[in-house]
């Protein structure tokens, strides 16, 4: 695929989002689809309603972007698009909830999402195996292995991105950062159908920031946030994760660092302390960063860096060729 082809896409992504979240917000405040200030939650850290509109703006942007720049195989653009919409559908369900004062309970999200992944294994796009560099050799895993890495993947990464939306700017430009190293990889290795999901992302995410910067005049809420987070996990599965050697595993997990190990690390303390792992709490790295002195902008820049050391790492390790 020619270079101007990816500019297209990511131009077109970033301007249908850009154009959709003014006229979105104006309709949220207008149904009270809005987040409202939670003086008693230490998560809820805004002073003012703020409309949670912009998941349809970037679902919009990635779907009319995807249907005209998709390859032939209408399999796999037809399972990515369904499990889009069951995911920001739950996860719209779920922001209804939340601007009521509301929970849904977790146990309907997660099936979905469960869902959602299961439809993208059946049409194809499955962590297979990887190949041995001593021998050359593909190993592949067995198929009920690798039926359970792929739902866990997918449904891992769209979970630790939703976890890592808890401060203007930072998921998104988290995605961004993350698409935009999974475009890198997917470009280098030929893979032209992941890079061009992945830029997709990146024009959709840069556009939304446009007005999720601190201070935020919209959220995305968690149907936002899952979104992105299925479709970053599909992204590395239909191209970092394809044909890597042990080594190469590590990119797209690198690709994908500071929410990832963020997340690992909350789990773990939540499992020791006997907490549900599903339950949301301020113990996120953005979190600790706020209460060691840093402002919002300076813990969004912090961990955005990071990531995009991760990043540089992850294509480090592209360009030995381990």
């Amino acid at each position: 695929m020619y270079l101007y082809s990816y500019a297209a896409a990511f131009v077109m992504s970033f301007v249908i989002v850009l154009a959709l979240i003014p006229p979105l917000r104006r309709w949220a405040f207008r149904i009270d689809f809005v987040d409202k200030p939670r003086p008693d939650q230490e998560r809820k850290i805004h002073r003012e309603p703020i409309p949670m509109m912009a998941a349809l703006a970037i679902f919009a942007g990635f779907a009319c972007t995807y249907l005209l720049f998709a390859n032939d195989d209408w399999t796999q653009t037809t399972a990515i698009l369904a499990g889009s919409l069951l995911i920001l559908g739950i996860g719209t369900l779920d922001d209804w909830y939340k601007t009521r004062g509301k929970e849904l309970a977790a146990w309907p999200k997660m099936l979905v999402q469960m869902a959602a992944a299961v439809i993208v294994y059946q049409s194809g796009i499955v962590f297979y195996g990887f190949n041995n560099p001593l021998t050359g050799q593909d190993f592949i895993l067995w198929e009920w292995l690798q039926f359970a890495l792929t739902v866990l993947w997918i449904f891992g990464v769209t979970t630790v991105i939703n976890f890592t939306d808890g401060m203007d700017g930072l998921a998104g430009g988290i995605s961004a950062i993350s698409a935009g190293t999974l475009f890198v990889v997917a470009a280098a290795k030929g893979q032209e159908d992941s890079a061009i999901l992945a830029i997709i992302l990146v024009g959709a995410s840069l556009a939304y920031l446009r007005y999720n910067k601190p201070p935020a005049r919209v959220f995305m809420g968690d149907a936002g946030a899952t979104l992105l987070g299925f479709l970053l996990g599909v992204i590395a599965l239909d191209g970092a994760f394809k044909q890597a050697t042990v080594l190469s595993l590590l990119i797209p997990i690198l690709a994908l660092g500071v929410p990832i190990f963020d997340n690992l690390f909350v789990v773990f303390k939540r499992w020791r302390s006997g907490k549900p792992i599903y339950m949301a709490d301020a113990s996120q790295a953005h979190y600790r960063l706020l209460r060691s002195g840093l402002n919002q902008k300076q813990v969004v820049m912090v961990l955005c860096l990071l990531n995009v050391c991760f990043g540089l790492t992850s294509i480090i390790l592209l360009l030995l060729r381990v």
